[in-house]
């Protein structure tokens, strides 16, 4: 880990260090070790919060207002089919109590990148044929590092997260990594789990063989 400090270091907001690029190797480490960059101008900031906001994509919680837009199908997903609009959405997309995106120009590409190389994977959600929501993150080992979500229609990104967590658990996934606790996703199954048992996961992961078959869908 010569190119980041101990994730243990980081203070009490998870802040662990600045400075360097978005490289594809570097950004590699940094996932593998529960490492991301969050910045919205000047260096680069990386962070490693805890305890973690994790959803075991087996126990994802669906609502019963959920359920019924599930068996009425009501949206129609896809996988990697729109990457970039994905990412362009959740990087323009107003959130409350927000007046800035830490989806930079560099974070952008960066992300374009690690989808060319075939790490960094798309959710799209559709309703009446036009892109109503949708998700991205990266897929490394059996672990899914969940970035950011958007939704244009009501429920949409719930909808699509929820099929995510079916089709990882199909897969044999074991987790998605929702970096920081949100209503959102605790609505949505979310457990906080302590620094030690999420680094035991990541180390375990290390070791997993990439899991890709999901994705060529």
């Amino acid at each position: 880990m010569s190119s980041f400090p101990h994730p243990f270091l980081a203070d009490e907001f998870g802040f662990l260090a600045y400075g360097g690029s978005l490289n594809i190797p570097r950004m590699l480490l940094a996932y593998h070790c529960g490492i991301f960059p969050w910045y919205s101008r000047g260096p680069v900031c990386w962070f490693f919060t805890s305890p973690r906001c994790v959803v075991v994509p087996e126990r994802v919680h669906i609502s019963k207002s959920m359920n019924k837009l599930l068996r009425r199908g009501v949206f129609k997903t896809t996988l990697n089919q729109r990457f970039e609009e994905v990412v362009a959405h959740c990087a323009t997309i107003r959130r409350k109590g927000s007046e800035s995106t830490w989806i930079t120009g560099e974070v952008y590409r960066a992300f374009m990148n690690l989808h060319k190389l075939g790490y960094a994977h798309s959710v799209e959600v559709w309703y009446n044929e036009q892109l109503a929501g949708g998700l991205y993150g990266l897929a490394l080992g059996r672990i899914f590092y969940g970035e950011s979500m958007f939704s244009l229609v009501p429920n949409a990104s719930k909808y699509g997260f929820i099929h995510l967590c079916q089709s990882l658990s199909q897969s044999g996934y074991k987790l998605i990594d929702c970096q920081q606790k949100t209503d959102h996703m605790m609505s949505l199954g979310g457990e906080m789990m302590s620094r030690k048992n999420f680094w035991q996961c990541l180390k375990e992961n290390m070791l997993a063989d990439h899991h890709t078959v999901i994705w060529s869908h």
